[in-house]
């Protein structure tokens, strides 16, 4: 332990360097504690620094395993006294006092009124106790008693989820027909909380009065589950079609949130919504969706009955307006952050202290600044001798992971795009240990993760097979989510040590580490936002994981006065999107008539003050937009008045309601399906598959000279929709040969979209006739991500663009769209065609395996359930992708899996074959 003679404090090192012995490596899988690290960093950091000052002498290593050659990263080493922040004055303190010091730091306690099974629940998820500012929220806010609003801000991993968890349970639990709704950003949120949720409430029920058992309406029709708490998730391209009847729960994402709440008004079950969270509340900022959370909360504070809302984020800095604007919401703001950080700014092979905005500030106008003088490093990384770390930034990074990685912990690196992750976790997986290094239960778990990774649709990545073994894996929106999945849990599990993510992925994982390292603070050419980057550092230290967290941000010379900034700038205030230049007041004005929540000036002047935009301009102001928006409106024919002077929504402002689309969205489809009144090609499949391309598919870059073969090989009837949609080929043609397509006016605009949806069409196309995702990424050079995400929304729009031509009374084209969307289904999972469609809705069929299983004769489900499990696995063995050569051992635990998925597939099958012979039963009755 070192002495610092100015503090008077000791203090420990935070990582050995990348010179441990071969014993030491044997325990990487174990984390250690700073004490173990005591006494060794300086004398290890001069033996190093001395066998590496003769560069001339090095010799380039080995090649590994997976090809490429082993590098050396540089070593570091602490210099100087090392800076003594609040939090490692902490490290040798308890983090949070204990249920003993303060018994209301207990679930059980009687204050929550929670159930002993929904505390012995938590507490078999590693909850025993809650923070204190956990309890103050909880019981000095009133939320708990279900009456009031609540906003409230908490940094990263600070503990916010568990307070609305709480909340909601607390709700749902005590009264049994209250619902709850909890609405999420992102998809990979939504579905880690579900499995969250769906632990927390297993074996729990409601408290139904015995008096209601036997008074249930027709709405609520009496089921063997019915007392138990149900938790769904509705999501882009889940195929949940979840009723209130069928859930308690519901997480949902913004859209389906949104689409929710309009159903519910529209059936007037409504009343049955009890509360209404909303995690990552700042998002109600974001230029492309938030009016739609706004205009969302706004409807619910404009219901008759009392709809809890509560609100939460690590990144608020105006929550007293927001809670102003929920109905004068009681707001609670806690700085606390349950296991310490240590933060640093890394320059040109130095790191230094940095654990406040200011500081950071002033260390880096020192080093920017020639005329000042420069402040003294805490930690030195040596230049490595490798070519490939030439540059301080690079060398920095991954000699930073690597010393991680090398201690036992985990690390989470963030690039400015996806081809730096790849790039960055090849050189980190070059300087790693070898695999004869890796304790043999660490590599197995590796090795099964490859295997998981060949199973997928998709086969296993090239650059993940050759830098998972060295246990580093990237993680970013070209990945499909079931890599992403695979990936997060290894990570979660220890058998990946580092893991580099896109900084536009930062919001959408919940990946902590031990350590974050920033590779510069850019997104793309940008740099990020203030509340972007604090998401990003929030990742560091997590409770339960680590006793502390770091956080490195690594930045080059010409990045230093703009991240310094940056750092100093305070988290831009949250206003609203419902703004003309935003679009936003167009679909919520359209929204609240067409499900008449709002049709009269007088009642719409109210609706308008319920908004947050009402908190954040001047009332005159407001009035002229909402007047403006209107006649816009009117205009476009989406709503027109009545001879009392009231609004309504015609039968296309239903229809573009009915169908999630916002104005211009819905005015574009309103053009497209009109066109297909008049011609519709019916027998061939692009002009389907082109009317359930998803408009939002309709953006990025067309490979043109792709797109012209691909158009030049469809058959007659094809390339008759291809013209009737509005294309030409002497247009396609100029364009395949280096011309330019102009997007100047909103017809120019609306051509080019045309363009690029027929473009994503093909791509559907592909999917649907069974051609691999990784095989139509590689197609179309596209992410895998891209491709997925295109076969998870499609079916969602088809169904939209069903409901559009119902509201319009297009009942042809409804049966037509309707009846083309069943096979569209099975495209969710890779793509099918009909004869499959049956197999694939049950557990781990898609496509690829379930063409496997139709050919080995079980062609239905039915002979799927009445398969013995045994049978199911050689089949499942078919319907693998091509693998590597396994060892007796692998081969074992992989026959394992197979016969587990097969037992899963089964009991999948079983069940529905039972909904479907009860279904059979109720008809008979």
């Amino acid at each position: 332990m070192d002495f610092n003679k100015k503090s008077g404090i000791f203090h420990t090192t935070t990582f050995e360097t990348a010179k441990i012995t071969q014993a030491n490596l044997s325990r990487a899988e174990h984390k250690r504690t700073f004490d173990e690290f005591q006494g060794k960093q300086n004398d290890t950091a001069r033996e190093v620094f001395a066998d590496i000052t003769n560069r001339n002498d090095y010799k380039q290593p080995s090649l590994l395993e997976n090809g490429y050659p082993a590098l050396k990263a540089g070593n570091i080493y602490d210099s100087g006294d090392r800076a003594v922040s609040e939090y490692s004055q902490r490290r040798a303190l308890a983090l949070t006092p204990g249920s003993t010091l303060n018994p209301k730091l207990d679930l059980s306690h009687p204050a929550y009124g929670l159930s002993q099974g929904l505390v012995s629940n938590f507490s078999k998820l590693g909850i025993k106790s809650i923070y204190p500012w956990q309890s103050e929220c909880l019981l000095r806010s009133g939320a708990l008693d279900g009456e009031r609003n609540l906003v409230y801000t908490a940094p990263t991993g600070g503990g916010k989820s568990l307070v609305a968890d709480i909340l909601m349970l607390k709700k749902v639990i005590d009264n049994p027909e209250a619902k709850a709704l909890l609405v999420l950003p992102y998809v990979a949120l939504v579905q880690e909380k579900l499995r969250w949720l769906r632990k927390v409430v297993e074996g729990i029920t409601r408290n139904v009065p015995p008096s209601q058992n036997n008074h249930r309406t027709s709405l609520w029709r009496k089921r063997g589950d019915e007392d138990n708490v149900r938790v769904a998730g509705l999501f882009g391209g889940s195929k949940s079609k979840a009723t209130w009847a069928d859930m308690d729960i519901a997480v949902c994402t913004i859209e389906k949130a949104n689409s929710l709440v309009n159903a519910a008004i529209d059936d007037c079950s409504v009343s049955k919504i009890g509360i209404v969270v909303i995690d990552e509340l700042h998002v109600i900022d974001d230029d492309s969706r938030g009016y739609i959370l706004e205009l969302m909360g706004t409807k619910l504070l404009s219901l008759e009955q009392s709809v809890q809302i509560v609100g939460m984020s690590a990144t608020l800095n105006n929550a007293d307006v927001l809670a102003r604007w929920l109905d004068n919401a009681k707001f609670y703001i806690s700085k606390y952050r349950p296991v310490p950080v240590e933060e640093h700014l890394v320059f040109d092979n130095a790191a230094y202290p940095a654990s406040t905005a200011k500081s950071f500030y002033k260390t880096a106008t020192q080093l920017y600044d020639v005329t000042k003088t420069k402040p003294e490093p805490c930690r030195n990384i040596q230049p490595s001798p490798c070519k490939e770390f030439k540059n301080p930034l690079v060398n920095a990074v991954v000699s930073l992971a690597n010393e991680t990685a090398r201690a036992g912990y985990g690390a989470l690196v963030f690039c400015s795009s996806r081809a730096g992750c790849e790039r960055d976790a090849v050189l980190i997986s070059q300087v790693m240990p070898r695999i004869d290094e890796v304790d043999l239960k660490t590599l197995d778990r590796r090795k099964d993760l490859l295997n998981d990774l060949r199973s997928t649709s998709t086969g296993l990545d090239h650059v993940l097979e050759k830098t998972i073994l060295a246990g580093v894996a990237f993680h970013h929106a070209g990945l499909t989510t079931e890599e992403r999945d695979l990936i997060a849990i290894s990570y979660d599990e220890g058998a990946i040590k580092v893991i580099v993510a896109t900084c536009s992925l930062a919001a959408g994982i919940n990946l902590p580490a031990r350590r974050v390292i920033l590779h510069g603070a850019r997104m793309g050419a940008d740099l990020v936002g203030p509340s972007m980057l604090r998401q990003m550092r929030g990742r560091a230290g997590r409770k339960g994981k680590d006793e502390i967290g770091e956080t490195y941000l690594c930045c080059q010379k010409s990045d230093l006065e703009a991240v310094a900034e940056l750092l100093e700038s305070e988290i831009p205030s949250v206003e609203s999107c419902l703004i003309p230049e935003k679009r936003g007041i167009k679909r919520a004005l359209l929204e609240v008539i067409a499900t008449r929540l709002a049709t009269s000036i007088e009642s719409l002047d109210d609706y308008i003050k319920r908004t947050l935009l009402y908190h954040t301009i001047e009332y005159p102001d407001l009035v002229k937009m909402v007047e403006l928006t209107l006649e816009d409106l009117e205009r476009s024919e989406l709503i027109k008045k009545d001879s009392d002077e009231d609004f309504h929504a015609t039968l296309l402002g239903q229809a573009i309601v009915a169908s999630s689309l916002s104005p211009e969205d819905g005015l574009f489809v309103h053009r497209e399906l009109r066109k297909a009144l008049q011609a519709f090609v019916m027998d061939g499949e692009m002009h389907v598959l082109y009317s359930f391309t998803p408009i939002q598919a309709a953006h990025g870059d067309i490979d043109w000279q792709k797109f012209l073969k691909e158009v030049e090989k469809l058959d007659e009837s094809n390339q008759r929709a291809f013209g009737f949609v509005g294309l030409k080929m002497t247009e396609l043609n100029r364009m395949a040969k280096g011309g330019s397509m102009k997007e100047n006016t909103p017809a120019a605009m609306d051509k080019a979209r045309i363009y690029r949806r027929f473009y994503s069409a093909l791509q559907l196309r592909d999917l649907c006739n069974e051609m691999p995702m990784h095989e139509v990424a590689r197609k179309y050079d596209l992410p895998r991500g891209v491709v997925q995400n295109l076969a998870q929304t499609c079916h969602g729009f088809a169904a939209g663009m069903v409901k559009f031509c119902e509201r319009m009374d297009w009942g042809a084209l409804a049966a037509v769209l309707d009846h083309y969307s069943d096979r569209l289904k099975a495209a969710i999972g890779v793509g099918a065609k009909a004869d499959l469609l049956a197999l694939a809705e049950i557990r781990f069929i898609k496509s690829r395996t379930a063409r496997v299983f139709w050919e080995n004769g079980l062609k239905t489900v039915a002979a799927v359930a009445a398969a013995d499990v045994k049978d199911l696995v050689p089949v499942l063995l078919q319907a693998q992708p091509r693998k590597v050569k396994l060892d007796s051992d692998e081969d074992k635990n992989f026959q394992e899996k197979l016969f587990r998925k097969a037992e899963i597939i089964s009991d999948s099958a079983n069940k529905i074959w039972g909904k479907q012979m009860q279904f059979k039963l109720d008809e008979e009755e």
